[in-house]
């Protein structure tokens, strides 16, 4: 049996000062979700009056009305899930391909290939060279503009390398080789299986920087039928306010900046939904994966 650990009154007080300081950042990150979560169901005027701490003041749909009244809402939500789920297949499978060789100790060059994939990191050709790419490959005005540029992450490459080096015993895969496993066999016989936590994360994270992208639609889509989600709320949002400045003189100014106001809590809260929907199924593996390779076992 092992004897208790003895906790002293200095170890009791360092405890509860992390926990107080957990919980004031967990409170600071919470917050600015629920008021924005708020002001989005509320009436603007309470907002713009300081009204709203926490729950809702003056309960309304108006905001959340005024946003769905734009059809391409809807074009842009098809499209970016349409882009979103095709970049992940990309994502996912160049990670893997690229990770699994490098974490093997017996694949000769490695070092010299995570060198170059390293310096990737620190230099690239920018986004000039990288548009002229992107057009004399008659990319412009197509998904493939969004998809093939960020194919593959170099952090996320390194931390799918990392995994598989520290959780996949080499034992194992002499052991398959004995029994005339193939790289390919043991690739999708052990090392994909035994991936899963970090799959979810590569998931998880590949998926919102797609979700979240708008600036490279904006630098490649000018066709308003392939905008994503991002770029029509955007726009959304700047007509709104371009219509409060302009129209200053008018009676009705008031209540359409009114209006404008909702637009912007509703537009966050509809932009952010379906990441806050996917992070609960991957959440379980997200802590074991981002943690690999931080000690070692």
């Amino acid at each position: 049996m092992h004897s208790p650990v003895y906790r002293g009154k200095g170890d009791r007080l360092f405890s509860i000062l992390v926990v107080l300081i957990l919980f004031a950042i967990f409170i600071i990150v919470l917050y600015p979700l629920l008021y924005t979560l708020s002001a989005s169901f509320s009436d603007p005027l309470a907002v713009l009056n300081g009204r709203l701490w926490l729950l809702p003041v003056g309960w309304t749909l108006k905001a959340y009305g005024n946003v769905l009244d734009h059809p391409e809402i809807w074009v842009g939500y098809r499209n970016t899930l349409l882009y979103t789920s095709v970049a992940l297949v990309f994502n996912i499978v160049l990670t893997i391909l690229a990770a699994f060789p490098l974490s093997r100790r017996d694949f000769k060059g490695r070092g010299l290939l995570t060198g170059i994939l390293v310096f990737t990191m620190f230099f690239d050709g920018g986004m000039i060279t990288t548009y002229l790419v992107v057009h004399k490959l008659h990319l412009i005005n197509t998904m493939w503009a969004l998809v093939l540029p960020k194919a593959i992450n170099t952090f996320n490459v390194i931390v799918t390398i990392t995994f598989l080096r520290h959780t996949i015993p080499e034992e194992v895969y002499e052991a398959a080789r004995v029994d005339g496993c193939s790289n390919t066999r043991m690739l999708l016989s052990i090392a994909i299986p035994l991936s899963k936590p970090i799959l979810a994360v590569m998931v998880l994270f590949y998926a919102v920087e797609q979700w979240n992208s708008y600036f490279d639609a904006l630098i490649y889509i000018s066709k308003q039928q392939l905008f994503p989600l991002q770029l029509i709320l955007r726009n959304i949002l700047i007509a709104a306010s371009a219509s409060d400045m302009t129209t200053a003189a008018d009676a009705g100014a008031t209540q359409r900046m009114l209006d404008s106001e909702g637009i912007k809590y509703a537009v966050i809260i509809l932009a952010s939904l379906p990441m806050l929907i996917l992070y609960p199924f991957v959440q379980r593996f997200f802590v074991n994966g981002v943690m690999i390779g931080s000690v070692k076992g």
